[in-house]
């Protein structure tokens, strides 16, 4: 055999070092180089197909049901021919496929029937430690446990999957639709859940985007806990005890979402800084009578112990209370919102004043009785919403049998006519006189409201 040398700094020799350090480059960054075409049927065993494929291999499946826990080692495609019409039936037991390498694709699949003991996280699909560049496209889940769990993966696609729980099952004892442990860089977009316990539930991940979702007849659509630099815009949730639960979390920008038909919250922030809750629609949040108990009212929008945020453009809509502060939540922006029909627009008692104005742009009150006389669109005297017969109220809840007492009402009066004797709290010195459209009427959240009343 005859050896060639050349010297890389000459014209030819550095041509000639270039084509071959692109042919290197190909032969050892493309491992999916000889990947084939497989097509399966319900008669042959899946399982021995997946170990004995090559990485990059494409599996088709073909009508029919697949029966057993199915397990995927290296990278490849899985997919129906036709949408859903290959289903794999686990017989009630463990993970329905078992994800344990980089470059999956999930597409089109139909999972019934997994396990659903939640201590062992039974999933429909389980998506294990390390298993990055994953994509689960068009798949219907239907089971007991955890719909699709996906951990510590970095760069996943969750797009256009169905995943349905068991109503026979109290909500604690169901899983959570799509659940991202310690996920990066993940997109979550075009999913519905139902029947679940939380629709997306997302805890100790970053960098990740929600959009476009559907969760309804849940405990909470969707939840967050411990998670930094989230993006969660354009989803729609209904018939829940709370729309979005938002915990213990940073940086997360809430945009352009809708909840409606909520029991106990529109939105829930517990422990939330540094956040930007805009432009979303809350529209009805009343507890059910037969869950009624003393201090548990719906609540459009419920900030707990959370600060440094802005809350600002959205607009909420028949709930029991506006939007409640407690447990020190300061230093929060609030502006440019539309509380409507609300029979108390706002609970918050704090020991100093608190301005819900930015730029002469206040709040619309539907309540407000004050006038516009130079036409300007905001209201002549600041809207005060709560005195010293509301935070008695809130403090001793038996007293409200008395308020439209003739005592009561000569009370108030006597706050109005001598301001000294009000207590500070939330004032809005430029109320609006009409409310504020949302930015794009077009929005996928806004369409989705009006599209299921």
């Amino acid at each position: 055999m005859r050896l060639c040398f050349f010297d890389s700094n000459r014209p030819n020799g550095r041509r000639l070092f270039s084509r071959i350090s692109t042919t290197l480059a190909l032969l050892l960054t493309s491992s999916f180089a000889y990947s084939a075409t497989i097509t399966v049927s319900p008669d042959q065993d899946l399982q021995q197909l997946l170990d004995n494929s090559q990485s990059g291999d494409e599996i088709l499946l073909k009508q029919g049901e697949y029966q057993g826990n199915f397990s995927i080692k290296h990278p490849l495609t899985l997919k129906s021919i036709q949408p859903h019409k290959a289903v794999i039936n686990s017989g009630g037991k463990g993970n329905g496929i078992y994800v344990k390498s980089e470059h999956v694709t999930l597409e089109n699949l139909k999972v019934i029937n997994w396990g659903d003991d939640l201590t062992e996280q039974d999933a429909g699909i389980y998506v294990d430690k390390n298993s990055h560049h994953l994509a689960l496209i068009n798949n219907q889940l239907q089971g007991d446990a955890f719909g699709i769990w996906v951990d510590k993966c970095d760069d996943v696609k969750v797009i256009d999957n169905t995943v349905v729980g068991n109503p026979k099952l109290r909500s604690s004892d169901r899983g959570n639709g799509i659940q991202l442990a310690s996920v990066t860089n993940g997109i979550i977009r075009g999913n519905t859940a139902s029947l679940v316990r939380d629709g997306l539930y997302v805890i100790a991940s970053k960098n990740n985007t929600l959009e476009h979702n559907t969760m309804h007849d849940l405990r909470y659509g969707i939840h967050y806990m411990y998670s930094y630099d989230n993006k969660v815009q354009y989803n729609l949730s209904y018939n829940t005890r709370a729309g979005y639960a938002l915990m213990s979390s940073r940086r997360l920008i809430v945009n352009h979402n809708v909840t409606r038909n909520s029991e106990d919250y529109g939105f829930l922030l517990n422990y939330i800084t540094q956040s930007d809750i805009s432009y979303n629609i809350v529209d009805h949040v009343w507890t059910k009578p037969e869950n009624k108990v003393l201090g548990r009212e719906g609540k459009g929008l419920f900030v707990y112990n959370s600060g440094y945020n802005t809350i600002s453009h959205n607009i909420v809509d028949t709930a029991e209370i506006g939007i409640h502060l407690t447990a020190g939540s300061e230093k929060t922006k609030v502006f440019a919102n539309s509380f409507i029909n609300n029979p108390v627009q706002v609970k918050y008692v704090v020991n100093r004043e608190e301005e819900w104005s930015k730029d002469g742009v206040g709040n619309y009150w539907s309540n407000y009785l004050g006038w516009d006389l130079n036409h300007d669109g905001r209201g002549d005297t600041p809207f005060e919403p709560n005195d010293g017969i509301d935070k008695m109220v809130w403090q001793y809840p038996e007293a409200k049998m008395l308020l439209d007492s003739p005592a009561v009402l000569i009370l108030r009066w006597i706050q109005s006519q001598f301001p000294v004797l009000k207590p500070v709290g939330v004032k809005d010195s430029h109320p609006l006189m009409k409310p504020l459209a949302i930015d794009d009427e077009k929005d996928a959240g806004a369409m989705a409201m009006t599209e299921n009343k």
